[in-house]
């Protein structure tokens, strides 16, 4: 399984993310992505939501073999960050799809490879080739 990191709290982040589901679904992937695995057994944004939605990722990850992150670049989601930081912390790798203009050294360093959502397609996910960062990096 894949996990699939990425926001989704505006029209721009959510048309990306849509995208890269549709493109890892269209290869035969089985992905996990937080915004289709929503818990909607306890009140949005209550306490216990809260606690079900970090479990249900959290144990996503877990279950992974890899890390799909959509990075919007420097300053991105929060919830993405730690997404990406807890799988490489737990030994998975990290594809980080770049589609902002910057990034922050512990995102690109921390990822297998780093490349743009037009590359999704054709990213080979079984020798996980390394991609270096080239751009703009805080």
């Amino acid at each position: 399984m894949i996990y699939l990191a990425g926001p989704f709290f505006n029209e721009e982040e959510l048309k990306v993310i849509q995208k890269a589901e549709q493109i890892l679904l269209e290869r035969g992937f089985d992905i996990y992505s937080p915004r289709l695995h929503e818990d909607r057994e306890h009140e949005f944004q209550s306490p216990q939501w809260s606690a079900e939605t970090f479990r249900m990722d959290r144990d996503a990850i877990d279950e992974s073999r890899l890390v799909v992150m959509i990075y919007h670049g420097n300053y991105s989601d929060t919830g993405t960050a730690w997404e990406c930081g807890y799988a490489y912390a737990k030994g998975k790798p990290v594809v980080a799809v770049q589609v902002g203009e910057s990034s922050n050294l512990m995102v690109h360093e921390s990822a297998i490879a780093n490349i743009r959502l037009e590359d999704l397609a054709d990213y080979d996910f079984d020798t996980l080739e390394e991609v270096r960062y080239e751009g703009i990096m805080f």
